[in-house]
């Protein structure tokens, strides 16, 4: 998705670094269609001293290939600089940032590649890529259709969007879309995998194993799709009760995930997710509970804020999103669908033990800059939470409960349980936005690891932070749900209302950006629970991990 000529490569400020023949060779390799030997000569005249947008950008494409992010980065950056009106520029540095999971930087940059270019369809279709890896569905489907409008020919667009309907549950509208993008490029891989994804909707399941089988034999289908599409097949062949082939799908999407992530998330020298939870843990047997005394929490309240504020937390796959949807569909209250506001405060005294001291000790007026941050952020999001009941939902939250008791004194906690077996189990078979939490779910050792330090950690906040958290299980809650939703409600200081028992219909009309929206769309059911016993066998190797856990939360054994 890389475009590399621009009639406007004269744009950059000054050549006079450049020799004429360097740049000459390339532009003629480029109009040759020759695109390995003007990435080659711009290399070398890069290293040689020469300067110029185009050379930069080649170059930038060959540490791109070679997994040298962070190295295209900087050529891009500096190729902006140098030519800061060219959109082709300005979309390739875009590309470059969300490679490096910097989603807002890239998502500017796209921005300002489209006011410099309003028909650039690519832009519009980057910038919808990055929408929705950010989670904002209804943004990226309006990305995804102004560059189908600015280049009705290509398929991609509508491959996107018909993908957005199957997350949506949209499934006419994700066959129309798939079926136009399939006109236009047979091998879309976007478009095979929202029929196959109908298919699986619908119980055809063989017609969807089909179609997926064939999509792997397409050598052209990058590493990225390749492990989707493989992923997908489990999810495939899991419906049809071969679980066995199940989980060696997942396995093989999941390796081919971290082969492509690695570097970012597991190389030598990064502190990895298990590592910081081990810091905090160590940080936090040594504490005692005076030492985070509660704050004032009239102190704290100002005029914009919301009536109640609620926080979500647990584990991934613990029934949240079910949660959030429920209490979402209150009268008068907005659900967070996962924007995280917290990310200046944990910057800021999170990172390590200096920093929890500094916070421990902190009151009032030290911490009113990052509530600012924190209600800043989300109103950038496009949330307005002014008097209203706001619901933060975001499982790994539970990492950060110093923080918010600091920051949040009166705020609520709900705490969702699952069975670990299944949280564990569901995890590993996810294809989550890749960050560096969720790299760890893509074993099983690594997700049973994750959930144990996770849960750890969560039972020694409980015993040394000011907080009161209402624990909730997931399987309770399907099975007596309008029990369990009195008694939280009453635990939250909310009227019972019958709103909360229509919160599928609330979920199918939301642009719910998790993996779950779909499952919360179709209301309450029994049929996940225990979805473990299909994979005992690949799971007995971290039951002595998950064993305390199951005790814990009353799961039979």
């Amino acid at each position: 998705s890389l475009w590399f000529w621009s009639e406007r490569m004269q744009a950059g400020r000054d050549t006079r670094d450049t020799p004429v023949e360097a740049l000459a060779d390339v532009t003629a390799a480029l109009e040759a269609n020759d695109i390995p030997l003007a990435v080659s000569l711009a290399t070398e005249a890069v290293a040689n001293g020469a300067e110029h947008p185009l050379l930069l950008n080649l170059r930038a494409f060959r540490f791109e290939s070679e997994g040298r992010d962070a190295e295209a980065l900087t050529d891009l950056k500096r190729a902006a600089f140098l030519a800061p009106h060219d959109a082709v520029i300005l979309n390739a540095l875009g590309l470059a940032f969300f490679r490096c999971g910097q989603l807002s930087d890239a998502i500017q940059a796209f921005d300002t590649a489209i006011t410099n270019a309003p028909a650039f369809s690519q832009a519009h279709f980057n910038k919808g890529w990055s929408l929705e890896e950010s989670g904002n569905l209804v943004g990226a489907r309006e990305c995804f259709q102004r560059a189908h409008e600015t280049q009705p020919e290509a398929a991609a667009p509508l491959g996107r969007l018909a993908a957005l309907s199957v997350r949506r549950g949209e499934w006419d509208i994700a066959r129309v879309k798939a079926e136009q993008a399939l006109a236009k490029d047979s091998k879309n891989v976007m478009a095979i995998m929202a029929l196959a994804n109908i298919e699986l909707e619908h119980g055809e399941l063989s017609a969807a194993e089909h179609r997926l089988r064939e999509l792997l034999t397409v050598s052209e289908i990058g590493n990225h799709d390749r492990a989707t599409v493989e992923g997908l097949l489990g999810d495939v062949l899991h419906a049809r009760n071969r679980s066995a082939e199940a989980f060696d799908a997942y396995t093989s999407c999941n390796d081919r995930f971290r082969r492509i992530y690695s570097a970012r998330f597991a190389e030598a020298g990064i502190q990895t997710v298990p590592q910081y939870l081990e810091m905090l843990i160590d940080h936090f047997q040594c504490g005692t509970r005076d030492t985070w005394s509660r704050g004032e929490a009239s102190a704290f309240q100002e005029a914009d804020e919301p009536s109640r504020h609620i926080f979500i937390i647990g584990f991934p796959r613990s029934g949240t999103t079910l949660l959030e949807q429920v209490l979402g569909s209150q009268p008068g209250a907005v659900t967070s669908d996962e924007k995280d506001g917290l990310v200046e405060g944990v910057r800021e005294f999170m990172t390590k033990p200096a920093d929890l001291d500094r916070l421990a000790m902190l009151r009032r007026t030290g911490l009113a800059r990052y509530r600012r941050a924190y209600w800043q952020h989300m109103r950038e999001c496009g949330l307005e939470t002014k008097g209203k009941i706001f619901i933060d939902k975001l499982p790994y939250h539970t990492v950060k409960l110093p923080l918010i008791a600091k920051l949040f004194p009166s705020a609520r906690i709900v705490f969702m349980a699952r069975d670990p077996r299944d949280v564990v189990l569901s995890c590993f078979r996810q294809r989550f936005r890749m960050n560096p939490s969720n790299y760890e779910l893509l074993t099983l050792d690594g997700a049973a690891h994750l959930y144990d330090l996770t849960m750890q950690l969560a039972e020694i906040y409980r015993a040394k932070l000011p907080i009161a958290i209402h624990d909730v299980r997931h399987e309770d809650l399907v099975a007596d749900f309008e029990g369990r939703i009195r008694a939280l409600c009453t635990f939250l200081e909310l009227p019972w209302t019958d709103t909360m028992r229509d919160f599928a219909g609330r979920a199918r009309k939301s642009a719910v950006a998790t993996p779950s929206a779909n499952q919360v769309a179709k209301g309450l059911y029994s049929s996940g629970a225990s979805q473990w016993r299909r994979y005992a066998d690949r799971l007995e190797p971290v039951m002595p991990v998950l064993k305390p856990w199951i005790e814990r939360f009353g799961y039979e054994p």
